[in-house]
């Protein structure tokens, strides 16, 4: 199916066949597959694209689209830097829609072309869709059918038709021009008498400005103009010239060029002016005419000098002075650049600008400023060196040179320490021409940002590292030296532990451990209760051999440059084994018979210990609990009690003697008795300790020491520990308590006495027995009060007997 497509100035005809090519994803579709338009016209030829969103994970982005002809199939080149397109294409691309127009204006018969669409991603180099777009450039021509002479003078008669070899609407309506002048409108061909001055133009409704060259009837010596050229572009300050041929049937009396702005116009009347006589033109403008052809030339071209610029002629009381345009002149500042094309074999480069005159231009290139002999084409054909610039010129205009980039340098925004929760900004930029797309990295990660900066809006710590960018163009690629991120931070988040985690046994190794986050490290402080206890580096506390007295609650302060913090505290609860009890009697006094007694016995022991009460002779306990209360206290009472302290980390034994007073009228009687004992006993002891004496007289006259007697102390006798509490454990060593019973003052001294000690197992009764071993303590006081001892000395056996007298 054919249509035409007649809008906004274009004369296109299109074969619209929608084309589909592609695979896995990569497609392009192009609307039409041919495409006819006739010269001097603007065509627009269209194409909508896609392709994966990710390959192997990674993201795909379009980098660059442009079209190109086949005249390029191995080296595609971008349309916008071929010279002979140069200020009449543009493209109107939608990377969001992914859609791409493509727009000729001013198209030549030398356009005609396959055109095709490629795009450039990230991840491939390029990816071309087919089979393109065919474009037919022609225009329209009158043609003559039927020709016959006429009856009178040298006019004939015909018929025109204006031709296409596209195909047209049906029905099309022409627009007829005589001698440049519209004369007609119709949509059959146009049959009418002919005179040899007289030329023809045609054109379709609508688009008068695309018209058909002009043509005689008969003969070729008609009145016509033709322009060398529809449009020309060119340099403020630079030469152009504007050329066209000419004929006239009469002899040319005078011809010049006028300039369409230069045209007086009162009310309904234009007058055309001769530019070579305008003072704005002033010594700038040049009219050659011979043969047939007239040439304007303007030099020192100003912007203002934009127009469009016709040739007219007198012959006879003829003018030719045409409707149908002439050259359109636009003048730009110059815009001459480098443009640099990737292909297969390398970098590309071509002397590039909106406005160069296509065919005719004669460049110079440089290479790092001089100048390089026999390059004189729009392209450079010698090898591009990443390491050199290059540059080109065209009449007095140079380019600024293309380079590859530099190594690129990076800036922070932070010249001081870098905190967390900052904003930082990182900056990459290199001198480069094309200008250089930046990407950062951070170092063994993927790419970060395709960016010239790097944005923290709130750093972390996770963010510390190292970072560079990479700057590219067309001509190669730089990266940067590392810059070092360091994000700081005041301590946070302290806490103790304890090494080893379960329970923690007097006099083993204890280790503390105080955690806490920080950049810079921090140093530590450690604390017992408030009590400061080390100061440095170190953020553990050592217990080589902890004892009970370290138990407490420890802390410790996390402190560096940017603040401080306490961690929570952690109690140590260090267990031991009892401590030796301490046992007593209440009350304190002389325990009387009959009388309440409550036996105390405390140890110092963590976790807390048990108690357990034994008497001497007795297999099973007497009690439990730290107090033993013996009611109505009686002689069969009397004897020594231990109490059993004891954890389940050890246990310890101490021993407590209790004694009682007989009743009244038995202790007259004891009293004679403990007299008569009393004088025996001393009499005794000087005895034995006079034979002792000369024994250890005699020793040491031998040559022994006398160190190992016994010894005779004047004041309390208490018990020697038994053989059998000796071998006890150290943790089980007890002590023997002893406590005194009272009499009253007018009594006479009463005497009592006990062969050997209780022990509270049988067991301690056979291990004396068979160690044979006896003690004896005597304890008395005097009227005064005064307490004399004698005690066992070194395991020697005597006799042993408790005392206890009151006056």
């Amino acid at each position: 199916m054919s249509l035409a497509a007649a809008a906004n100035g274009f004369i296109v005809f299109l074969l619209s066949v929608q084309v589909i090519q592609g695979q896995d994803d990569w497609r392009v579709t192009y609307t039409s597959t041919k495409i006819c338009a006739v010269k001097g016209s603007t065509v627009e030829i269209h194409c909508s694209y896609r392709y994966p969103s990710r390959i192997y994970g990674r993201q795909i982005t379009v980098e660059k689209t442009f079209w190109f002809t086949n005249m390029y199939p191995y080296d595609p080149v971008d349309l916008t830097t071929d010279p002979q397109y140069s200020g009449r294409v543009q493209y109107d691309c939608d990377k969001i829609r992914n859609y791409c127009t493509l727009r000729i204006t001013d198209l030549r018969e030398s356009d005609s072309a396959k055109y095709k669409f490629r795009f450039t991603t990230n991840q491939l180099t390029g990816y071309t869709g087919e089979p393109g777009v065919t474009l037919s450039v022609t225009g329209f021509q009158v043609q003559r059918s039927r020709v016959s002479s006429c009856n009178i003078g040298s006019c004939k008669y015909a018929t025109l038709t204006c031709h296409s070899s596209c195909r047209l609407p049906h029905h099309p309506s022409y627009i007829w021009y005589e001698n440049g002048k519209k004369i007609k409108e119709q949509q059959e061909p146009y049959d009418h008498y002919f005179y040899p001055e007289d030329s023809y133009s045609c054109a379709l409704k609508g688009h008068e400005d695309v018209h058909s060259p002009l043509v005689c009837v008969h003969g070729q010596s008609c009145d016509r103009v033709t322009y060398t050229d529809r449009s020309i572009c060119a340099f403020k300050g630079s030469s152009v010239d504007i050329s066209c041929t000419y004929s006239s049937f009469k002899s040319i009396t005078s011809e010049f060029w006028f300039s369409s702005k230069l045209s007086d116009q009162q009310g309904y009347n234009t007058r055309s002016k001769d530019v070579s006589k305008d003072p704005q033109y002033d010594r700038r403008v040049d009219v050659k005419t011979w043969g047939g052809h007239s040439t304007l030339r303007i030099t020192d071209l100003r912007v203002s000098d934009s127009a469009q610029y016709r040739f007219k002629f007198k012959a006879g009381s003829f003018e030719w002075e045409s409707s149908l345009p002439g050259t359109t002149l636009t003048v730009t500042d110059p815009d001459l650049q480098v443009q640099v094309i990737w292909s297969p074999v390398g970098p590309k480069l071509i002397c590039h600008s909106s406005c160069l005159p296509s065919g005719r231009s004669s460049f110079i290139w440089y290479k790092n400023q001089t100048g390089i002999q026999g390059e004189t084409s729009v392209s450079y054909g010698g090898y591009v060196n990443l390491a050199d610039s290059y540059s080109c010129a065209y009449q007095s205009y140079r380019s600024p040179p293309v380079y590859a980039p530099k190594v690129p340098t990076l800036l922070t925004s932070s010249s001081g320490d870098v905190m967390k929760d900052d904003l930082v900004t990182l900056t990459c930029s290199s001198d480069a021409n094309p200008v250089a797309k930046y990407t950062w990295y951070k170092k063994n990660q993927t790419p970060l940002s395709e960016e010239p900066q790097l944005l923290f809006s709130s750093i972390q710590t996770s963010d510390s590292g190292e970072y560079y960018c990479a700057a590219e163009n067309e001509l190669g690629r730089r990266t940067s030296e590392y810059v070092i991120i360091n994000v700081q931070y005041a301590p946070n988040a302290s806490s103790v532990s304890v090494s080893p985690s379960a329970e923690i046994v007097e006099g083993s190794s204890v280790t503390l451990t105080c955690s806490s986050d920080a950049n810079p490290a921090a140093k530590y402080t450690w604390y017992k209760e408030n009590q400061t206890l080390l100061e440095g580096q170190e953020d553990i506390y050592h217990f080589t051999s902890i004892s009970s007295e370290d138990s407490g609650s420890y802390h410790c302060k996390s402190e560096n440059r940017h603040g401080r913090i306490n961690s929570t505290s952690l109690v140590l609860d260090v267990q031991y084994a009892p401590k030796l009890p301490s046992v007593s009697v209440s009350p304190s006094a002389e325990i009387v018979e009959g009388s309440s007694v409550n036996l105390t016995c405390s140890s110092d022991a963590n976790p807390a210990a048990n108690y357990t009460w034994y008497k001497e002779d007795e297999d099973s306990p007497k009690a439990s609990g730290q107090i033993f209360t013996i009611t109505d206290f009686t002689a069969e009472h009397s004897g020594n009690y231990y109490c059993e302290a004891q954890n389940t980390r050890g246990r310890q034994i101490s021993t407590l003697h209790l004694t009682v007073v007989a009743g009244a009228w038995k202790l007259a009687a004891a009293g004679t008795i403990s007299c008569v004992l009393l004088a025996i006993l001393a009499v005794l002891a000087v005895f034995l300790w006079i034979r002792r004496k000369k024994a250890l007289t005699q020793q040491y006259h031998g040559g022994e020491r006398p160190d190992n007697g016994p010894q005779l102390n004047m004041g309390p006798v208490y018990d020697a520990p038994s053989a059998a509490a000796q071998r006890q454990p150290a943790e089980q060593q007890d002590e023997l308590h002893y406590s005194s019973i009272s009499f009253p003052q007018n009594q006479e001294e009463a005497l009592y006495s006990n062969i050997r000690p209780a022990q509270p197992h049988r067991q301690r009764e056979e291990e004396d027995e068979d160690s044979g071993v006896e003690y004896t303590a005597i304890k008395t006081e005097s009227a005064n009060g005064a307490p004399g001892t004698r005690r066992q000395e070194d395991g020697e056996d005597l006799f042993a007997l408790y005392s206890t007298v009151k006056k």
